[in-house]
């Protein structure tokens, strides 16, 4: 096993792995809601795609950098994030993130121009990039790791709510508010919950972060970054979970609507199922992982299933919409399997370096939709035919086909990694290996 066995760390607090507190718990709660935000902010352009369309008279290729342009910010903000959260602590880049995001998304819900569009989003992606690091290493300092997984797929099942609620009834919401309105309404909640992060966290010093030597830190990074092992996880993440992203942020409406010929309600109906099996797929692949003390397996086994399921999209054929919507709830669920590379990559680095080794294998799917999503739509529009209707273009199975062909490459290269994966059984193996070498 390659692992890093001689990191210096003086300063940097080891994960408490002790019983929860009832503050801790209620910190995690709270995180928890400002991660549904989050959710929520990302998986929004899909259902009012057409209202973004009309609004900034918009191409699928600048559709696609618009809705991007908040995973380019989070994605660059994964690794940084992780390096803060180990030093500076959740406290405070949790209430700077929620300031942030606050003035993002009013600056999104005001926008007039698809500039302005854009710096919203921009700044959308930046508030909301640290708050799912800040959840895992709340869960690293004051959770047993054992129970690691499971905590995590109950972060994000929770976090998923604001997925769920970015299809029907952001929908809904967006046909009778407005989708302006709605984006300010969320402006509003996550500057409230920000703030009340804050004040949760206070008198905790583990959440307030510890001061160390910048070289310390840098060490600690590197180290990460060196162990090969840290690899597998974060190629497995790009795969999976950036072309579920492409899919689900972004291009599964226009797919639904335009190819099988679903209602806007109806393809928004299948949104919410697909959040909802992911929701309900982290929270039991996180505790059966747990309970099997496996992670690679069924990492491997969910991944099959989603792969597969992408050759019925590429299909495109006629199916009942009852058929559609199980496999989008079963697309969703199997998806999930990407959250186990998150553990796997923090059991092979120490345990103190919680945020940044998870920060590294969670850049991997953010980075992919970046890149993924206004390619998709380039591709798209290299073939469009030049149809139209109500100003808003049209495409066929084969302009889909064609975009989509670069997704389905990066879901298989996700299925791939997942193989090269090693495998932890739920156990820190660093520890283990500093443990075998000091016996």
């Amino acid at each position: 096993m390659v692992v890093p066995a001689n990191t210096k760390l003086q300063g940097m607090k080891l994960s408490a792995g002790g019983t929860p507190t009832r503050q801790a718990t209620i910190i995690f709660a709270v995180v928890m809601a400002a991660y549904t935000l989050s959710f929520f902010q990302r998986f929004a352009p899909a259902s009012i795609a057409q209202d973004l369309s009309l609004a900034f008279d918009t191409t699928a290729a600048s559709l696609g950098v618009l809705a991007a342009t908040y995973f380019y910010v989070y994605t660059l903000m994964q690794v940084p994030t992780g390096v803060l959260v180990d030093t500076l602590g959740p406290r405070r880049i949790i209430l700077l993130g929620g300031i942030v995001s606050c003035v993002g998304s009013l600056w999104f819900g005001l926008a007039d121009t698809l500039t302005q569009a854009l710096i919203g989003r921009t700044l959308v992606g930046l508030g909301v990039s640290v708050t799912f690091i800040a959840m895992l290493k709340i869960i690293a300092l004051s959770f047993d790791e054992r129970r690691f997984a499971s905590l995590a797929g109950a972060g994000v099942f929770v976090g998923n709510i604001g997925a769920v609620l970015a299809g029907v009834p952001l929908a809904y919401a967006a046909t009778e508010l407005g989708w302006r309105n709605v984006f300010v309404a969320v402006a509003v909640a996550s500057l409230v919950l920000g703030t009340l992060s804050w004040g949760m966290m206070r008198g905790s010093a583990a959440m307030g972060g510890v001061k160390v030597d910048r070289t310390v830190v840098m060490g600690g990074l590197l180290s990460v970054i060196r162990n090969r092992l840290t690899w597998a996880p974060a190629l497995a993440n790009l795969g999976l979970a950036g072309s579920y992203f492409t899919f689900a942020g972004l291009w599964a409406m226009p797919y639904l609507t335009q190819v099988h010929g679903y209602s806007r309600s109806l393809a928004a109906t299948h949104l919410s199922l697909m959040y909802a099996g992911f929701a309900i797929g982290c929270l039991v692949l996180g505790f059966l992982s747990d309970k099997l003390h496996r992670r690679k397996s069924i990492l491997i086994v969910a991944s099959t299933v989603y792969v597969a399921i992408w050759t019925v999209w590429m299909w495109g054929g006629a199916m009942s919409a009852t058929l559609t919507m199980a496999l989008f709830f079963l697309m969703g669920f199997s998806t999930a399997g990407f959250t186990l590379t998150w553990a796997c990559a923090k059991e092979v680095n120490p345990p103190q370096l919680a945020g940044m080794s998870t920060s590294i294998a969670n850049v991997g799917g953010f980075f992919g939709a970046a890149v993924m999503q206004p390619v998709v739509g380039l591709l798209m529009d290299q073939v469009w035919s030049g149809a139209t209707m109500n100003g808003v273009r049209v495409y066929t199975l084969d302009d889909f086909r064609f975009g989509f062909s670069l997704v389905v490459v990066m879901a298989v290269l996700g299925l791939v990694a997942a193989f090269f994966i090693r495998e932890t059984a739920c156990r820190n193996l660093w520890v283990d290996a500093q443990l075998k070498a000091g016996a």
